[in-house]
């Protein structure tokens, strides 16, 4: 209670006991509390306190600093986070790594970017994943062919799922769509969600074929993220306009309204007969919707 106190008042010379209570408190939850309320703290001490704190024997205690380091947002706190990244090797520090990682990400310094592509093949997926976001958030398109090979060769799903979401870095759609035709074919349907959001950001008209296999997916998430991405595709989606028109009678109403958006952006009129028949959908925002739609149709 008197650490909760002292973290309330905010006073910037009471860091100290704080620093001393995550540092030496004999009780796990003190320790947690005082990595809690250390967040938002971007003086030296507070950060190398937290740093420190990821090693803490409490797993509470690791989770705790890791989340306050997260909240980091002045790039002058990297360098610590550098200089521990480059000491937490082996198979022991990957949550460290993970967590140190997913600091610097938010950061966006460039020192970041050696560190992430020498970890992009470590043999934690947890420290891959936080190396693929670290590489996407500095927009780093010199890491496009590593990116490329993780997304389609990881035995990680969630690898490959961050991995497809990063190849949206591409200038040159052409030199990833072979990686997003296999990620919309993935055994995993968060990358298939990942490949189609991807597409959709990029433009990718040549995987109409696969986003029309995406529109009959199992999983509903995965046939929003293919609708969205024809939408943003405007008229080239024209020629999937029979298997878009078909997801107006898909149980989810998510789904259905995401449809009669994407079928005002692409502009087809042959489209007009469904969205008149939208237009008395059950749910009362794909009504509203569907006549959206079909304003801009009419005006096109």
């Amino acid at each position: 209670m008197a650490l909760l106190e002292l973290a309330e008042e905010g006073d910037d010379d009471h860091l100290p006991w704080l620093h001393q209570a995550l540092r030496s408190d004999p009780d796990a939850e003190v320790r947690r509390e005082a990595a809690d309320s250390l967040g938002g703290r971007e003086d030296e001490a507070s950060v190398l306190s937290l740093v420190t704190a990821l090693d803490d024997e409490e797993v509470a205690v690791r989770a705790a600093a890791a989340a306050s380091l997260a909240e980091l947002q002045a790039p002058a706190t990297a360098p610590p986070l550098l200089s521990a990244l480059a000491r937490h090797d082996g198979p022991a520090g990957a949550d460290r790594r993970s967590a140190l990682l997913r600091a610097l990400r938010g950061l966006r310094v460039a020192e970041a970017l050696g560190p992430a592509l020498a970890l992009i093949d470590d043999p934690a997926a947890g420290v891959r994943r936080e190396a693929i976001g670290v590489i996407g958030w500095l927009q780093a398109t010199s890491a496009l062919a590593e990116l490329t090979r993780l997304a389609t060769a990881d035995p990680d799903p969630g690898v490959r799922r961050a991995a497809t979401g990063a190849l949206g870095l591409a200038s040159e759609v052409a030199s990833v769509e072979q990686a997003l035709r296999q990620a919309l074919a993935d055994h995993d349907w968060e990358v298939r969600e990942a490949a189609a959001a991807t597409v959709g950001k990029l433009g990718a008209v040549g995987t109409l074929v696969p986003l029309g296999a995406a529109l009959a997916d199992d999983y509903w998430q995965v046939r929003l993220a293919t609708i969205r991405a024809l939408g943003r595709l405007g008229r080239g989606a024209a020629p999937l306009l029979p298997e878009i028109l078909a997801q107006l009678d898909h149980p989810s109403s998510n789904l259905r309204k995401e449809t009669v958006i994407s079928l005002g952006q692409i502009g087809d009129r042959r489209a007009l007969p469904a969205l008149e028949g939208a237009a008395s959908d059950p749910d009362p925002d794909v009504r509203k919707l569907a006549r959206l739609a079909l304003e801009t149709l009419a005006r096109g």
